[in-house]
C-alpha cells in the first residue's frame, strides 16, 4: 500500500464533513479527498436507479484517478441504494453510511423513537431490514426531510437558518402518532448533525440525537489499522458542481483541514 494513497470521502454535497470531523480523531495523519456531488444535489429527490447509476459511475472515475485505499460513501442516501453495487464493481474496501437504528433502539427509555433521512432513504428496504432486525418491540417514526440539506449547506455557507424553517421540515414526523414519546431521534442523513442546535430548538424539548459519524470513523480506522499514512500534499476537497460557487465554501473547509479545493 502507497503511503501516500488517500482516503476517498464521497458525499452528495458537505454534509459528510460531519464523518471526516471524526475520522480526523481518529486518524489524523490520513490523507483524504473529500468528493462533493454538488452537480446531483439533492440526492433525496432522485430515484434509486438515478442514483445507483451516478454513485457507481462517479466513484469509479474517482477510483480510477486517485486509487483510493478505502472509499468511505459518507452519505446515508447514497449507502442505502448504492453500496452493494459499488461493492460489486470496486475492489478496495468501501465503507457505507447506514441509519443508526441498532444504537438509537437500545437508547430509547419510551420504547418510540424517530428517524430524519431524506425521502429517498426512509422508504429503503435496507431501513425496513435495520427496523425488523434491531427494534423489535420498539416503535420507529420516519420521516423524509429533504428540505434540511439545503438548510445545513446554507448554514455551512454562513448564511442565517431560522429555527422556523427547521420547524416547517420536521412537522411532518412530530404530527404523526406517538410523537410526542419520541425521546431519541436517528439522523439518517450526514448533513442533519449541522442541525442539531436548530432541531432542538424546533422540537422544543430534550431528545437525544444519534448519528453514524464515530463508529464510520471507527470501522474506517479498523479496516486500514497497520497501514502507513503519508501526504505527499495537502487534502483537498472536489466537487461536480461549480467550482466558483465551491470556493464559497473555502472557510469551511479549511476549519476541516482542507485548503485546496478543485474541479472534478
Amino acid at each position: 500500500m502507497n503511503a501516500s494513497a488517500p482516503i476517498l470521502l464521497f458525499d452528495s454535497g458537505v454534509g459528510g464533513l460531519t464523518v471526516l470531523a471524526e475520522l480526523r480523531k481518529a486518524l489524523p495523519e490520513a490523507p483524504v479527498i473529500y468528493a462533493a456531488d454538488m452537480a446531483g444535489l439533492p440526492y433525496g429527490t432522485k430515484s434509486e436507479a438515478e442514483i445507483a447509476a451516478r454513485v457507481a459511475g462517479l466513484l469509479g472515475r474517482m477510483a480510477e484517478r486517485w486509487q483510493p485505499r478505502l472509499i468511505c460513501i459518507a452519505c446515508n442516501t447514497a449507502s442505502t441504494i448504492a453500496l452493494g453495487m459499488v461493492r460489486d464493481v470496486l475492489e478496495i474496501p468501501i465503507v457505507g453510511t447506514v441509519p443508526a437504528i441498532k444504537p438509537a433502539a437500545s437508547l430509547t427509555t419510551t420504547g418510540t423513537f424517530g428517524l430524519l433521512g431524506t425521502e429517498a432513504t426512509i422508504r429503503q428496504a435496507y431501513v425496513d431490514n435495520l427496523e425488523r432486525e434491531f427494534a423489535g418491540g420498539k416503535r420507529l417514526l420516519r420521516h423524509g426531510a429533504n428540505g434540511l440539506v439545503p438548510l445545513a449547506e446554507a448554514k455551512l455557507r454562513g448564511e442565517d437558518v431560522s429555527v422556523d424553517a427547521v420547524a416547517r421540515e420536521i412537522a411532518g414526523l412530530l404530527a404523526q402518532d406517538g410523537a410526542d414519546s419520541i425521546d431519541t431521534l436517528v439522523l439518517a442523513c450526514t448533513h442533519f448533525p449541522l442541525l442539531e442546535d436548530e432541531l432542538r430548538q424546533a422540537i422544543g424539548r430534550d431528545v437525544r440525537f444519534v448519528h453514524g459519524a464515530e463508529g464510520i470513523a471507527r470501522r474506517v480506522a479498523y479496516l486500514t489499522q497497520g497501514q502507513s499514512f503519508e501526504r505527499d500534499g495537502p487534502d483537498r476537497a472536489v466537487t461536480t458542481g461549480d467550482l466558483a460557487d465551491f470556493h464559497r465554501l473555502g472557510p469551511t473547509f479549511a476549519r476541516y483541514g482542507i485548503q485546496r479545493l478543485e474541479k472534478f
